[in-house]
């Protein structure tokens, strides 16, 4: 599967972009970067001449092809996993056009094992028995096989075009790293049981589809899934924050009034994003997607919803949105990297944003948390600048989608699952601590209308949150967690 952006991106002033595109664009989103945390996302790279993401150039009116690949970073490993190749799917593809173009494909992946030292050259190698494009690189058991994981990245270039991609765009300076799990806590969930969630301690926001002043604007269309309240956050007073971007505005519920929003309006582009609230009421709105040869947007305002500044991730695509200690951070794609955002005209520019990116969210302590899906089973790992802190292994016997929340709570740490039949749908939250699992229950998926990949929940103290929907309006539900 290979996933372009392809929306408009016309400054809120000007022209909005095409709503039947966007909310095509933003399905797919859903649907593939929703699963980032999960580590099974299609690694995208739009590359020309060295640098990722970038326009297509053209030559005597004619525009030249761009490699598209797909990767699955193996993030968290364990002694049996089966790491003697890694694979890449990778085509040429012209943008504005279905078909492909046709490309001679050389590259070589840069394997070493751990996070210094020499890097080691490995040639890719086309696939003959794969029914698509794919090509692999030999890991040596050395490398695969290290008690300290291992770090790589791949260039890989077109003979036909001499378009250039590295992966991920950093490279060298912040490549991939996979971390071997040494002794997890293991944790069998056994089959999810379905239609036994667990009613919120409170509802502390709730607003009915429509264009009232309290009112969330929604969109839709034929055979689309309908959008509306992208994302919110919650502080530590327990205001709620809803982005109604079909309305251009935030909505804002006070602790104790659920129902009776403030509405702030602000200058976003009106598609679905993400946003994170600081203690003080300002804000910053994350776009999700941008045009070829553009990078998403980062937005702040103000506590009255004035523009404070604008800033562009250092990648093509992002899915999520979260507040550090230093600043805001993304995970972005093609890299599949959290990258630290530039929030002042001092802070680094794309390029040095690349190369900072990690594996892992920045968790404060120089900690970074790391969540992988694989297949049935999650994995979840608290890494410190000596390797791996502790690490949990969840199974399960009903298939997972995406890991919608993965946060410390004190010494532990809350994690929430989607877990999914062909007719039902759950979140399965679960508290993980030293001993195992230490307090489970599920959220109802409520997601009727479509809203920014991982923005359904929000942890503030003891308390975890819900952004739901359903055919009459949006909600947000707290659920007070076991305090230990």
């Amino acid at each position: 599967m290979r996933w372009r952006t392809s929306i408009d991106f016309d400054p809120p002033e000007l022209t909005p972009p095409n709503q039947a595109q966007a909310r095509a664009t933003r399905s797919v989103l859903v649907g593939v970067l929703g699963l980032s945390l999960a580590a099974v996302v299609l690694w995208s790279v739009l590359a020309l001449g060295g640098v990722s993401g970038a326009k297509a150039l053209t030559s005597a009116g004619t525009v030249q092809p761009l490699i598209a690949a797909t990767h699955l970073p193996p993030l968290l490993t364990l002694a049996g996993d089966h790491l003697s190749l890694l694979r890449y799917d990778i085509e040429c593809t012209v943008p504005g056009m279905e078909s492909d173009a046709s490309c001679d494909i050389e590259g070589t992946v840069y394997a070493r094992a751990g996070a210094t030292g020499v890097f080691h050259a490995l040639p890719l190698h086309l696939d003959t028995v794969a029914t698509v494009d794919r090509y692999t690189a030999n890991l040596p058991a050395g490398i695969a096989g290290s008690a300290t994981g291992f770090s790589y990245y791949a260039v890989i270039r077109d003979r036909v075009s001499g378009a250039t991609a590295t992966l991920p765009a950093g490279g060298a300076s912040a490549p991939q790293q996979s971390l071997r799990l040494a002794s997890p806590i293991t944790i069998h969930l056994g089959t999810h049981q379905f239609g036994n969630a667990q009613a919120a301690s409170a509802r502390v926001a709730t607003a009915q589809w429509g264009n009232g002043p309290g009112d969330v604007g929604i969109e839709d269309g034929p055979q689309l899934d309908p959008i509306g309240a992208a994302s919110f956050d919650v502080d530590t007073g327990g205001t709620v924050t809803v982005l109604d971007e079909a309305h251009k505005r935030l909505l804002r519920f006070a602790s104790g009034t659920p129902s009776s929003p403030t509405a702030i309006p602000v200058g976003v582009r009106g598609t679905i994003a993400d946003l994170a609230v600081r203690p003080d009421g300002s804000s910053y709105v994350l776009e999700s997607v941008a045009d070829l040869g553009q990078t998403p947007l980062l937005r702040s305002f103000d506590n009255a919803g004035q523009l404070a500044g604008t800033w562009r991730a250092a990648e093509p695509t992002a899915s999520a949105l979260r507040l550090t200690s230093s600043g805001p951070q993304a995970l972005e794609y093609p890299a599949s990297q959290w990258m630290p955002l530039a929030t002042t005209p001092s802070d680094p520019g794309p390029a040095a944003q690349r190369s900072q990116g990690t594996a892992g969210r920045a968790l404060v302590g120089g900690q970074q948390l790391i969540a992988q899906r694989e297949g049935n089973e999650a994995r979840i790992a608290l890494v410190g600048p000596a390797g791996v802190v502790k690490s949990w292994r969840i199974r399960t016997a009903t298939p997972l989608a995406e890991i919608q929340l993965a946060e410390p709570i004190g010494s532990r740490v809350i994690v929430v699952l989607r877990t999914y039949t062909d007719t039902e749908a759950e979140f399965a939250t679960l508290v993980l601590g030293d001993q195992g699992l230490e307090q489970s229950f599920s959220v109802d998926a409520s997601e009727w209308a479509e809203s920014a990949p991982l923005s359904r929940f929000r942890l503030v103290g003891s308390s975890l949150f819900h952004l739901g929907s359903t055919a009459t309006g949006m909600f947000v539900d707290r659920f007070d967690l076991e305090v230990h």
